[in-house]
């Protein structure tokens, strides 16, 4: 009798093995469903791809990622590439969830470089700062899908007034992650529009009572509703020895510097959009600073003083 090759041999186990490799999930072009993961996963979209495709994509992502320079934003970005891959091989549309500007933007430079890939952004309005971002070969994305749902949240804030934060974090504590929200527009006395996911319109709309102690209530409002006034600013310089964050952001929110150290040790500072965790992180101009409590500031123009100090233009929103 002859010798079975060890390859021969395994051959049938590989196969019931692979058979049972459970069919991975994704939310569809024009295909939507509820599911568990709207409250914990950063993306709409997972799964296991063929072993030895994935392999062979993932020393090109690596090369692609080198040029991501935002800090924590990596990972995510590589995420996406690969969502960006598997949607094109499979003639599919796939869709992130909502994601800051310097994630998109390092998303959208490599996503340039792939064959065969078509891109949609969308943030539920033009100016728009948080966006959802879909993927797909240029044969299935043919249309934009329809990704975004606004609704209006609505109370007697004439009293209470409620910030951009007392509306986030009613939202957040109905247990839902941030990346399924986009943007806030308040709108005074009113309330505010809020930006999300489809999937959890009729979650919230039933799950959010309160904001601040205002009662409110939530119904779906069609986009082009949507009412949006830019963000009122106030620009002031300073002149800092440096340009770490501990003496920009200090400057910049009109607290001590002491203060704003203990801000950063308790995770309470971000530069656009990654939370720092070092004092003397620098700062350059274009970068965005913001504090839990104190809101946002811009670095506009920096220019050297003929003593070797920094003078800093700061956009603080208001």
């Amino acid at each position: 009798m002859a010798t079975m090759s060890f390859a021969a041999a395994a051959q049938p186990f590989l196969k019931r093995a692979v058979q049972a490799i459970p069919n991975p999930s994704f939310i569809f072009f024009n295909h939507k469903f509820h599911h568990p993961s709207l409250f914990h996963a950063p993306f709409t979209s997972s799964g296991i791809g063929i072993c030895h495709l994935a392999q062979a994509a993932r020393g090109e992502t690596e090369v692609l990622l080198k040029g991501v320079g935002e800090r924590g934003s990596n990972e995510e970005v590589k995420h996406i590439i690969e969502m960006a891959k598997r949607a094109s091989m499979r003639r599919e549309v796939l869709h992130t969830d909502f994601l800051t500007p310097p994630v998109l933007k390092e998303s959208m430079m490599i996503i340039e470089k792939l064959a065969d890939v078509k891109t949609s952004v969308q943030g539920g309005y033009p100016e728009a700062e948080r966006c959802r971002l879909s993927v797909g070969h240029p044969e299935a994305l043919t249309t934009e899908p329809d990704i975004v749902a606004a609704l209006s949240i609505s109370g007697n804030f004439g009293f209470q007034p409620c910030s951009h934060g007392d509306f986030l974090g009613a939202i957040l504590g109905t247990g839902i992650v941030r990346d399924k929200l986009g943007d806030i527009l308040l709108q005074g006395e009113k309330g505010a529009h809020v930006l999300v996911v489809p999937e959890l319109v009729d979650f919230l709309i039933m799950s959010l009572e309160k904001v601040g102690n205002v009662p409110v209530t939530c119904k779906k409002m069609p986009l082009i509703a949507l009412e949006y006034e830019p963000p009122k600013t106030k620009t002031f310089k300073t002149i800092e020895a440096s340009m770490r964050i501990d003496a920009i952001a200090s400057a910049g929110f009109k607290i001590s510097r002491s203060k704003l150290v203990g801000l950063i040790s308790d995770g309470d500072v971000r530069v656009n959009w990654a939370t720092v965790t070092k004092n003397n992180t620098t700062i350059k101009s274009g970068d965005m600073i913001s504090v839990s409590g104190k809101g946002r500031l811009k670095i506009g123009e920096v220019n050297e003083t003929k003593k070797g100090k920094f003078a800093v233009e700061l956009i603080r929103f208001l």
